[in-house]
């Protein structure tokens, strides 16, 4: 029981903190013998296709369009795609009126995979880049995400994705603009030591080339996509100053909804993504991808409850262990934290203190639930909309 007591606890260490230590000392590394790539100035710049897939998205569409022709990007080189697949709203309607933007739409709604595997024959543009439709672009973005391209190895450009957090933020928000902050700094390490492992739908871009189409029901399309990049040996490169700006979810109710969602989609990439998890093919990738991924979405949630239970039963067999009892201490404390920032968040009382350790524990929690609920065959693809904050 000790041994696999001090197994797990390490497990679970190394997913959420040794990972990104050992990065940060590789990177470091890695800079006393290899340069990093240095890009040219003056370069020729490459076709793009702006693709949005949009769903009921009436009340903030316009605000997209007018962001997606504000771009610094020359205009003879930017394609602007919408896809409105089954939104029974005035989406469609809106974008219409636009005559700058090329619009999509089908009545049938087959989920968000489905929109862009119809959307992409449109494509016929150097560069492909995906954002959603209720992000908004930095000026920059695409200038930032393309110079990448410079570098023949890299296939993939992934985005930046940053959640608006007011000053009185409640726990969903605070704890969602922190999650990303430390996910940020993960993916800006695993791009310097080799590759990313993954991008989010927000904002990422790909040699269209390399596009290959997913299966229709993928859960989470911007995983898949630049995974199967990435497994044909291409880099996924990683682009801090182009980033998305994004509200944060109305609620934890919400965030909650979404976190499990991304956790089924977690489950059925693993079973989807074999290269990327056979170590013979591609070391580096694999350790990154296992590392930053697969543990979260497996097994470091379960152990967490298993380190909790294995602690109490040492501390019954064997009470004059004093260290145990601090371990167990510190857990009950740390739970209790995570449940009096719940009741205080449902009674919109605003404590900080007690912001991550609520969000750590509900996004652990509905990893669990999100496994539990895609063997169950309970998750659709097609995607069911989280609601936002307004600012």
């Amino acid at each position: 029981m000790i041994t696999f007591f001090w197994i797990a606890l390490f497990i679970i260490f190394y997913t959420f903190f040794g990972y990104g230590i050992l990065l940060f000392f590789l990177v470091r590394l890695k800079k006393f013998f290899k340069k990093p790539f240095n890009f040219q100035n003056n370069v020729p710049l490459p076709s793009v296709s702006l693709l949005i897939a949009a769903y009921n998205e009436a009340d903030i569409i316009e605000q997209k369009i007018v962001n997606c022709l504000s771009l610094d990007y020359p205009k003879h080189l930017l394609k602007v795609i919408f896809i409105t697949d089954g939104s029974s709203d005035d989406t469609p309607q809106l974008i219409s009126k636009y005559t700058e933007v090329k619009l999509l739409h089908q009545n049938q709604r087959s989920g968000k995979m489905a929109a862009i595997k119809r959307a992409m024959p449109f494509v016929d543009t150097e560069i492909t880049v995906f954002t959603d439709a209720n992000t908004f672009l930095n000026a920059s973005a695409i200038t930032e995400l393309v110079k990448h391209y410079q570098n023949d190895k890299v296939g993939a450009v992934a985005g930046e994705k940053r959640i608006l957090v007011a000053e009185q933020a409640d726990a969903s928000a605070a704890g969602e603009g922190f999650y990303w902050k430390y996910e940020s700094a993960l993916k800006n390490w695993d791009y310097q030591l080799y590759s990313n492992v993954g991008a989010a739908g927000e904002l990422f871009s790909i040699k269209t080339a390399l596009y290959t189409p997913v299966e229709s029901d993928t859960i989470v399309d911007d995983h898949m996509i630049a995974m199967r990049i990435a497994e044909k040996g291409y880099i996924i490169a990683y682009e801090p100053k182009a980033y998305a700006l994004e509200s944060a979810s109305a609620n934890s109710a919400e965030e909650l909804k979404r976190k499990i969602r991304i956790a089924a989609g977690g489950i059925q990439s693993i079973f989807r993504l074999k290269k990327a998890a056979n170590p013979f093919r591609n070391p580096i990738l694999t350790f990154q991808y296992v590392s930053h991924r697969v543990l979260r979405w497996t097994i470091t949630p379960w152990l967490m409850i298993a380190v909790f239970f294995a602690n109490i039963s040492i501390c019954l067999q064997h009470p004059n262990l004093e260290l145990y009892q601090v371990l167990l201490a510190l857990q009950i404390l740390f739970y209790l934290a995570a449940a009096v920032g719940a009741v205080l968040e449902s009674k919109a009382i605003k404590i900080k203190l007690l912001f991550v350790p609520f969000y750590f524990c509900m996004m652990n929690y509905a990893t669990i639930a999100g496994t539990i609920r895609y063997f169950k065959g309970q998750q659709s693809a097609a995607w069911e909309k989280s609601k936002r904050k307004t600012n």
